[in-house]
């Protein structure tokens, strides 16, 4: 049996396991990962600000902000690219509104590397659009964050991966559903390179359109798997929320 149909096999065995708090870890390719789902409907949302305009930047903070509210989290991650100070790196938007712009020129870094692409939550479900296509013709999104480089693209891996790179960090991205019910969110536990990252979405995921969120600062909160990342404050995070018991 093949590395790859190992790591397939053992997926599979494991996807129909009860999550743990939306959460659960999984071996791809013996590289260990977490991964995080959130269904359409649940309360999944986008957080940059709080009410008076300050970053919120941390999990211990978001948590305070949504205790508030009568909420906890279920899980939360980094969610895109930001500048030295914490403004998104392209288009955001929450609740509706436009917060930063669309950005479809290529450029230096990861997030440059074109295609990249926009995830977007809508109320009747979720999205990664390829930004080009996205500016073309724009879905409605509750909420949405532009990042990059896509790792999934309708099925195919992003034309510049490189099975054999030897650039390996810890990262995160999302994946999409094809149905676009299930928004799937993934950290890796040690460093992988893209090709490697892109094909857990795609081989190991089953996922037809994934997003990179980030390397280097990639972080989860996930209370259920009893993790709770530190690092220095970011930019934007994507979490799911639930009442608090």
């Amino acid at each position: 049996m093949t590395a790859i149909s190992a790591s397939v096999l053992f997926l599979l065995a494991t996807a129909g396991a009860a999550l743990a708090g939306g959460c659960r870890e999984l071996v791809f390719e013996g590289s260990g990962y977490a991964v995080c789902e959130a269904v359409a409907g649940e309360d999944l949302r986008l957080y940059l600000d709080d009410a008076g305009g300050a970053r919120i930047g941390t999990f211990e903070r978001l948590g305070r902000l949504l205790a508030e509210d009568g909420r906890a989290i279920v899980f939360a991650m980094n969610a895109g690219m930001y500048h030295p100070d914490r403004r998104p790196v392209g288009l955001y938007v929450e609740e509706g509104r436009e917060v930063s712009r669309l950005v479809t020129s290529s450029g230096p870094g990861n997030f440059g590397l074109v295609p990249n692409g926009v995830f977007c939550i809508r109320d009747e479900g979720f999205g990664v659009v390829e930004s080009r296509a996205f500016a073309a013709d724009p879905p409605a999104c509750r909420f949405a964050t532009q990042s990059g480089p896509m790792l999934v693209i309708g099925g195919a891996l992003h034309p510049r991966f490189l099975a054999d790179s030897d650039s390996r960090y810890i990262r995160n991205g999302v994946g999409v559903s094809a149905d676009g019910r299930r928004a799937v969110f993934v950290i890796s536990s040690g460093p992988v390179n893209f090709h490697t990252f892109a094909r857990l979405f795609r081989d190991g995921l089953g996922l037809p359109d994934a997003l990179y969120f980030d390397g280097n600062i990639s972080r989860l909160n996930a209370p259920a798997l009893g993790r709770d990342d530190f690092g220095f404050p970011m930019g934007p995070i994507v979490a799911l929320a639930a009442p608090a018991d």
